[in-house]
């Protein structure tokens, strides 16, 4: 089994539902729908394929909708595209009048304010840059600095620039009402800049009572200065390196990654790096040697999850694409066992049962070079608390609520199992025989470490752990 999710973007690369269920085959733990493409009826259509062809397996696959957030567009140019030249001015004024290589318009109304003389402008992922030169009220004046093609609806950042966008648009809104209704698993905030972005989308999800959990997507300046408190409030954390390589110089982003990536795993979030993982597959069958190199090194970074963007979801090969991530990780997980470090004293969760449960566990499994490690909760804390300490046991994660069991689809070395609640303590360790034995887990004879919680007043609060040999219940 390879411990490393596997988050996969989907679109019309893999819309036909016998390559979404090769995916799965191949070990496709997440599907990402990103809202900034397609329509919510194509959306739905591939939400149907995707648990379709999951519950045809009995796989517990989570799915993530990923908001677009405030993300600054051109309008549409004159002829579709058109060239800027090195020194050449070019005005943007307010509107959405058709483009050309001396007038822009933007999808921003507030671009003409928030833009200060001196201030960059970069499109398409920075491969043309602007600088701000001059301003009026309705009239931006800027200079070419990088020249290059431009086109319709290319990006536009502005690193330099205070945004005054909220965090949620009126289209994030509407794709959040449809995400929430149609109960997927994971929600991704985009350009997230502080913490309170965070508590406002929460609160919307509060209202509307969606167990949805919410993903911290860092690719803002802003977001690296208050990483703590944004981790604090996210469910789930994803380092998107696109938009975080064009607004801060490309190369901070690898130790940014390795921050973040520490951060979580002290704090007790689940990571995910994502962007260009394997880029050149959206052409070719093979990627380059780099790119294997930068997925196992997000794997050696503690990632819980990589993922797959464009390389699934327009490009050629997106099969290969899983199965060859799947096997640099299944490679790299057998280094990463010879040399797993601890965590010792550096994590900074506030002490609960659950971790106080999670640490014990981890020391016993070692100790006794157990088969695997078990735990029997309704919650998937206690889960994701024992996958930060990246024992060499699976974990066998088990709960009879099916939207846990798919959240843990996220978890770092977490096999999630549905199954009813065992009502009384006594029988756990029966029930556990028939599934290990049933799953090919365990043979009879294997020492597993159990975690359970035993107090029907405190529901998913961890607070037992006990040893079980396979097969001595009967």
């Amino acid at each position: 089994m390879t411990r490393t999710k596997l988050v996969a973007t989907v679109g019309p690369a893999c819309e036909d539902p016998a390559i979404l269920g090769a995916m799965i085959d191949s070990g496709v733990n997440v599907f990402r729908l990103n809202f900034s493409h397609g329509t919510l009826d194509t959306h739905q259509q591939m939400l149907q394929h995707i648990r379709s062809e999951a519950g045809r397996r009995q796989a517990m696959v989570a799915v993530m909708g990923d908001l677009c957030g405030p993300k600054i567009r051109l309008n549409r140019i004159d002829g579709g595209k058109c060239e800027l030249a090195k020194g050449a001015t070019v005005v943007f004024r307010r509107g959405d009048a058709l483009g050309t290589a001396q007038t822009l318009t933007s999808s921003y109304p507030a671009l003409l304010d928030d833009v200060q003389v001196g201030h960059r402008l970069l499109i398409d992922d920075g491969n043309v840059q602007l600088r701000a030169r001059s301003k009026t009220a309705d009239e931006l004046t800027c200079e070419v600095e990088v020249p290059g093609m431009i086109s319709d609806r290319k990006g536009i950042n502005l690193p330099d620039s205070n945004v005054s966008s909220p965090a949620l648009t009126d289209k994030d809104r509407g794709d959040l009402e449809w995400a929430m209704a149609n109960d997927l698993d994971f929600l991704a905030l985009s350009f997230v800049r502080r913490p309170e972005d965070l508590i406002e989308l929460r609160e919307i999800v509060r209202q509307h009572k969606s167990p949805i959990h919410l993903v911290s997507k860092i690719e803002k300046p802003q977001a690296v200065d208050s990483l703590e408190p944004i981790i604090d409030q996210s469910d789930v954390v994803l380092v998107a390196r696109g938009d975080l390589g064009v607004e801060m110089d490309v190369s901070r982003v690898p130790l940014i990654q390795k921050r973040i990536c520490l951060l979580c795993r002290r704090l007790g979030k689940p990571v995910i790096v994502a962007t260009q993982m394997l880029q050149s597959m959206v052409e070719s069958p093979v990627p380059t040697r780099a790119e294997v190199s930068d997925v196992a090194n997000a794997i050696l970074d503690h990632a819980d999850a990589v993922m797959l963007s464009a390389e699934t979801s327009v490009g050629k090969y997106p099969l290969a694409a899983v199965e060859m991530i799947r096997r640099i990780a299944e490679q790299t997980e057998v280094f990463h066992k010879k040399f797993r470090h601890d965590l010792g004293e550096d994590l900074r969760i506030q002490p609960c049962l659950d971790m106080a449960v999670a640490d014990g566990a981890a020391v016993v499994a070692q100790r006794l070079q157990a088969r695997l490690i078990a735990v029997w909760t309704p919650k998937e804390d206690a889960a994701r608390l024992l996958s930060k300490h990246r024992v060499h046991q699976p974990i066998l994660a088990v709960t009879d609520d099916e939207r846990v069991c798919r959240r843990m689809a996220m978890l770092y070395g977490v096999i999630a199992v549905c199954q009813p609640a065992e009502a009384r303590l006594n029988r756990i360790p029966a029930a556990l025989d028939r599934m290990l034995l049933e799953k090919k887990l365990a043979v009879a004879g294997d020492r597993i470490v159990v975690t359970v919680d035993t107090r029907p007043d405190l529901p998913g609060e961890t607070d037992a752990l006990f040893i079980h040999v396979v097969g001595s219940t009967t």
